[in-house]
């Protein structure tokens, strides 16, 4: 350094890339279009088709057994869809991307080109590679019959993760500029519609670039094929159970990713759809928010009398200290004829209006049993036709149903029934003549019949219940000064759903409590880390030590090493909950 600073200008410069290359700290995290150059990491190889065409399957030999007939078969399969997958990428760069950069005047900016491309490149070139060892590997079928190894080889690479992760997390930003450009720019809707028009399939810019997301579960279920038709003791089946050993588990944190970024994404819908002034607005804006679970759930309201009176989809958001409920208004402005259009070219997705909110140690899920002791019926508001209405003890029945109301009506109805028949039948008993249909077998039969009905109406209050979700909401006090809370109830798609709603409410507010909060947080060197939602949360405190003797203590020794979360920034992260014992220094050691 002190040998550039005494030369050239270029040569201290040069010299600072060097010492950047060096230490990893220096290093800037790349962004999408941060510079003309998309990324300076990976190396551009130019593959010629002539020189190096893609793999095709010769002719089927004679004498070949069963099995290897449907290998054959598969192998076919792949090399058709792998041709196919890379022509759909390269079309992206040659009949979007670079028209694109070269148009003038601009439809869409070099920089906005980069965000909607990035790592496009990259992904093809790893393919290249792929297809090139594949067109050796297919040239020698019929004598080694191994493909495993190949892929073990080719997507084992840490090359081809961190690609397919840049591209996956930066998808929905990708589509956003598309979206976006599409509503802003006339020029750009026309340019896309061209495009698909003139291509053979018809397949949109949308439709070429989810192709990658789904590669590698296409890639899973062929070589899942292929090793079902692979015999015991063959050459190439420890080498599939590897390849799909590192393909299942690279699937899996792509999987994990784009979830995390579909879920910033609904985060970011939401915080659009509130208004700027709002305190929810500023909550959302403030970063300290993680997404646990988000769906679309619909929210039914009875009459008086049991009767279903509507239901509506809403989309229901829950952060980890809070509950957002949503309308889903796919309609807040008429679609107008490009708008339409743009919808066939890219999915416009719905916009959301928050219904209400509320912090999440207030809700209270309540389950059919827990009526008498869970909450209070005379601080409860029923929605009733869409409007709230207070019931109070003395106006409601001794026994209060939160299950569909229709149905706990008629099993009322059918217990009266039954026991008026059970009255009619001691009276019956009582006859002194015999008549027609009216005898104590008969009798009987109706009660039986009404026990039968009791057991159906049990049966489908049961099924009804399983994915009935009923929320203890917190409302605004009555003209007294009492709280007052109500109840909304709403039906889950399945049981599985309502089930993973009730967990992911009782584990968030255990999240909530004190010994779960982060004491301290050392941020990443991006200075913006968020607090470890990852940690895991105690549920209780059982005491194993006198008090007196306990000092808590974390020291660090030379060489060891942090280990670091891949999702939270380069760096490890280092955390501290709030404890009774106190922290205390050793001489001669460091404290964390």
């Amino acid at each position: 350094m002190k040998a550039a600073r005494s030369g050239t200008k270029d040569g201290l410069e040069k010299t600072k890339i060097a010492v950047m290359r060096k230490v990893t700290f220096l290093h800037r995290k790349e962004t999408p279009g941060d510079s003309e150059e998309e990324d300076m990491g990976f190396l551009e190889v130019m593959v010629s088709d002539m020189k190096h065409p893609p793999p095709e399957l010769g002719p089927m030999p004679d004498g070949l057994s069963p099995q290897q007939v449907v290998r054959r078969h598969i192998l076919g399969s792949i090399v058709q869809s792998e041709r196919s997958y890379v022509d759909s990428l390269k079309r992206i760069l040659q009949d979007y991307r670079h028209p694109l950069m070269e148009m003038e005047p601009k439809a869409l900016s070099a920089r906005k080109c980069q965000v909607v491309f990035f790592r496009l490149k990259e992904i093809l070139h790893c393919h290249s590679m792929f297809q090139i060892a594949l067109f050796s590997r297919v040239a020698e079928w019929d004598a080694t019959e191994k493909i495993g190894d190949l892929f073990v080889a080719s997507f084992s690479k840490s090359m081809v993760l961190d690609v397919y992760s840049d591209y996956v997390n930066n998808f929905t930003n990708a589509m956003s500029v598309i979206k976006k450009a599409c509503l802003t720019k006339p020029v750009f809707l026309e340019f896309l519609k061209k495009r698909q028009m003139a291509s053979s399939d018809r397949v949109t810019l949308y439709g070429l670039m989810v192709k990658p997301i789904q590669r590698f579960p296409q890639f899973i279920l062929l070589l899942q094929d292929m090793l079902k038709n692979t015999p015991k003791g063959h050459p190439d089946r420890l080498s599939l159970q590897l390849a799909l050993t590192e393909l299942e588990t690279l699937a899996e944190k792509l999987n994990e990713q784009k979830r995390v970024a579909d879920q910033m994404a609904e985060i970011q819908q939401l915080t659009r759809s509130v208004s700027d002034r709002s305190n929810l607005n500023k909550l959302l804006n403030s970063g300290q928010h993680q997404l646990l679970l988000c769906e679309t759930l619909t929210e039914t309201v009875y009459g008086d009398r049991g009767q279903l009176i509507k239901s509506k989809e809403r989309k229901v958001f829950l952060l980890n200290d809070m509950l957002v409920c949503a309308n889903i208004n796919f309609k807040l402005f008429p679609l107008c004829r490009g708008q339409l259009e743009i919808s066939s070219l890219v999915p416009l997705g719905p916009k959301y209006v928050v219904k209400w909110n509320t912090a999440l140690p207030q809700v209270q899920v309540v389950e059919v049993g827990q009526e008498n002791s869970s909450y209070d019926k005379d601080n409860v508001v029923i929605q009733n036709a869409g409007a709230k209405k207070h019931v109070s003890s003395s106006q409601s029945s001794n026994k209060v149903y939160l299950g569909p109301p229709r149905l706990f009506q008629e099993l009322q109805d059918l217990q009266k029934d039954l026991a008026v028949v059970e009255q009619i039948t001691l009276l019956i008993s009582t006859l002194h003549g015999t008549y027609q249909n009216l005898n104590m077998t008969v009798a009987q039969d109706w009660c039986l019949a009404l026990q039968r009905m009791m057991r159906v109406k049990e049966e489908e209050i049961h099924s009804a219940n399983k994915c009935r979700l009923r929320l203890l909401l917190p409302g605004k006090t009555d003209k007294s000064g009492r709280p007052i809370s109500f109840m909304v109830v709403f039906i889950t798609p399945n049981p599985l759903s309502k089930i993973s709603w009730v967990n992911r409410l009782h584990l968030a507010k255990i999240g909530l409590r004190e010994e779960n909060q982060p004491g301290w947080l050392c941020p990443d060197e991006d200075k913006k880390s968020k607090a470890p939602f990852w940690c895991p949360i105690l549920a209780c405190r059982i005491p194993a030590f006198s008090s007196n003797a306990l000092d808590l203590q974390v020291r660090t020794q030379p060489g060891l090493e942090v280990p670091r979360n891949p999702s939270h920034g380069p760096g490890p992260l280092l955390c501290c909950i709030n404890t009774e014992p106190k922290a205390s220094r050793c001489p001669g050691e460091q404290v964390v």
